[in-house]
């Protein structure tokens, strides 16, 4: 007999040999009375399907559909209906989901493989077709069809399919340098998932479909209540930064993890980090010209420049190189943070767990801020604070801007788009850039990487590297860093001028190199592991290559070192 304890309640129970994690729950159901409905589990902090056998001793904790890993195995499942049911509709269709949007995801969909001329008008999706998408998807969880695993050597899963056409999940597999590999199915469907999904299609409750663009956008649950469809949000300019990035993709000739691998193997690596260092800087040099073409008419010229995004997505060096751009176009760049206008920390705004809330705007002091920024609009000289984190108070210790006539201010923060850090000043004195690293790659066409994936392992390297947390210590506290630019960013960033993608197609291969020994040092006994395993086994897909071709500019050095930036 198994000892088997419940984290949910920190009960012990005795099991047989092979008893399923679904039969175990079953047995704790009644004590434990999770809020929604379980979808998968942990076992010895690491996620597994609810099918999961057990043959030793373990600890097992239960999860729902909310935010973590239990909302990631849901969605994951759904996704592999609407693979299905897209197939069965329209057997000739290509599905590609390929990021998160408007708190759903987008799928583009071409209906046939390769339309006639004459046909094209046909392959175009209607609201018919979504209709008889969504039926068959209803369909398939009415008839609760199981979700069935099997594992295989990597070279039998290879030969499934490719019978089936699969180039992307072959590259993958032929590079992923595994002895075994392990595929589902959906019926008589075949498709490759990284992570466990739900039992069954039953278990796929709330979800919706819908036109969206020239694609679909699959809703999925709320992360906080699951049994409810997450709230939709009409994002334009972040749907064409996605459009931006698949233009780069054909480019570059990438799209997912087997095409980085292959392009390594086959000796591209340099030319690759060339090519995205070039997108990159030929982004950022329209960008520059654009403010100053702004910045020279007659009327209303821009004097400041606000730049946000999420943590780890490269601001600071975005700013830098950006103000060198500026600097070449005869402009004078000035620059702060807002992190200098904190209000002392015995002022600062406090969570529910009584911890510092410095996400919040109230952290900042936004009516002296204002009051800098209308001085420095009127020509004024201003002596500008800087904040002392040791002291956790701000400090005058000299330092004065004014902006001249050739001169336009930069401010960069997570607040620097919302209107209240900045009422002071005219809106058509303003240019607003929003940056964040939007994953160029997924593993293949049905899997994608998050962004805040690439976001989380850029912030976990350069915490360790700076010694100043560790990797469990990053991983622990980084909900509710995602929680607060929910909150304190996104509803903003729609208001931006442009957006910057700062992630590079060859990212994950490089970070692999930085990552691996920091995730591995996350103890087993502790819950920032389910995490720390799971960043470390996608990162297994992608081959490692070294830094050393890097340029000292680039973003990228931001977080993996030897940035020729003082930051």
């Amino acid at each position: 007999m198994l000892q088997i304890r419940c984290k949910n309640n920190n009960v012990t129970k005795s099991f047989p040999e092979g008893t399923s994690l679904i039969d175990v729950y079953k047995s704790f159901e009644p004590e434990i009375a999770l809020p929604y409905p379980v979808v998968s589990a942990r076992v010895n902090n690491t996620s597994q399907g609810l099918k999961f056998r057990l043959y030793q001793n373990r600890d097992v904790e239960f999860l729902d559909g909310r935010a973590g890993s239990g909302h990631r195995v849901y969605v994951r499942s759904l996704c592999f209906v609407l693979y299905k049911a897209t197939h069965d509709v329209f057997p000739e269709s290509k599905l590609f989901i390929e990021h998160p949007l408007s708190r759903g995801f987008y799928c583009n969909f071409k209906k046939t493989a390769r339309p006639a001329a004459s046909t094209e008008a046909s392959s175009q999706l209607t609201d018919d077709d979504v209709s008889r998408i969504c039926r068959r998807m209803q369909e398939i969880i009415d008839l609760d069809m199981p979700f069935r695993r099997t594992e295989s050597t990597t070279e039998e899963a290879i030969r499934v399919f490719t019978e089936r056409g699969f180039a992307d999940k072959v590259k993958l597999l032929e590079t992923s340098g595994q002895l075994y590999s392990d595929y589902y199915t959906l019926g008589d469907t075949v498709d490759y998932y990284y992570g466990p999904l739900v039992p069954s299609a039953g278990y796929l409750k709330v979800w919706g479909l819908e036109r969206y663009g020239q694609g679909l956008l699959l809703r999925v649950p709320d992360k906080f209540n699951p049994t409810v469809l997450a709230e939709k949000t009409d994002m334009p300019h972040t749907f064409e930064m996605f459009a931006e990035k698949l233009r780069w993709d054909i480019i570059m000739h990438l799209s997912t993890a087997g095409d980085v691998n292959k392009a390594i193997l086959g000796g591209h690596a340099s030319e690759l980090i060339q090519v995205s260092e070039a997108l990159q800087e030929k982004k950022i040099v329209k960008i520059a010209e654009d403010i100053d073409e702004r910045f020279r008419r007659k009327d209303n010229p821009i004097r400041l420049v606000l730049i946000t995004g999420p943590s780890s997505s490269g601001k600071s060096t975005f700013c830098k190189r950006l103000s060198v751009q500026l600097l070449a176009c005869g402009l004078r760049p000035l620059s702060f943070s807002t992190d200098d206008y904190f209000v002392n920390r015995v002022d600062t705004p406090l969570l529910p767990n009584g911890q510092y809330d410095f996400d919040n705007i109230n952290a900042v002091d936004c009516e002296l801020l204002g009051d800098h920024l209308s001085r420095l609009m009127n020509g004024e000289t201003v002596e500008v604070p800087q904040y002392n984190f040791v002291t956790g108070e701000r400090e005058y210790n000299g330092k004065r801007l004014k902006l001249e006539d050739d001169c336009l201010l930069i401010i960069e923060g997570i607040h620097a788009l919302n209107p209240l850090l900045t009422a002071h000043v005219n809106d058509a004195l303003k240019y607003k850039v929003y940056i964040s690293a939007l994953t160029n790659i997924s593993l293949d066409e049905h899997n994608w990487i998050p962004s805040q994936d690439n976001r989380l392992l850029r912030r976990i390297i350069r915490d360790y590297n700076k010694g100043a947390f560790t990797a469990r210590e990053t991983i622990s506290v980084w909900n509710n860093v995602c929680e607060a630019e929910e909150k304190w960013i996104v509803p903003f960033q729609e208001t931006a001028d442009v957006m910057f993608n700062s992630s590079l197609n060859i990212e994950f291969a490089v970070l692999r190199t930085h990552a691996e020994i920091i995730l591995a040092s996350v103890p087993k006994n502790c819950p920032e592991y389910a995490e720390a395993h799971r960043l470390l086994k996608f990162l297994h897909y992608f081959l490692p290559i070294s830094d050393k071709e890097i340029p000292p500019t680039s973003i990228m050095r931001e977080f993996v070192g030897g940035s020729s930036f003082k930051y």
